[in-house]
């Protein structure tokens, strides 16, 4: 029940991020690579890491970095490395800022209810992982 004093809001939920993880894996699995995937609430707090296929340990907490700063800005992290490469690195002083692609929010119903950050390969392939979990966000929501 809700009040008209207080917001309603959906969020990822533990089930959800199980779902997710799995289509992350499918998706890392079928390209051979090794990354950590970490999917958190919309304030930035895990909900599920996971590493699949051997992937390097400091990809842990890069994974888990790039989900908050995409929660936390709702805005994926990509965009972030693309102002740092045009010309403004004064970006990087905004604290939780990371500046490297992987990092996505997740959006239900226009309205962030979460975020996915993968690590452990080049960004362009951390991207294509986001990518996966953000299709299969919207496959598990209809």
């Amino acid at each position: 029940m809700s009040h008209r004093l207080l917001a309603d809001k959906s969020v990822i939920t533990l089930a959800l991020a199980k779902e997710l993880l799995a289509a992350a894996e499918s998706a890392i699995l079928a390209r051979g690579w090794g990354m950590y995937v970490a999917l958190v609430d919309d304030a930035g707090t895990p909900v599920l890491v996971a590493g699949v296929n051997d992937a390097q340990p400091a990809s842990w907490k890069i994974s888990i970095r790039k989900a908050q700063s995409a929660a936390r800005f709702r805005r994926a992290t990509k965009v972030w490395e693309e102002r740092v490469k045009g010309g403004a690195p004064n970006v990087m002083t905004l604290p939780g800022v990371i500046a490297s692609e992987g990092g996505v929010p997740l959006l239900f119903e226009g309205r962030v209810i979460g975020a996915v950050g993968i690590s452990g390969g080049t960004g362009a392939e951390d991207g294509v992982i986001g990518q996966a979990v953000v299709d299969a966000l919207a496959r598990v929501l209809t």
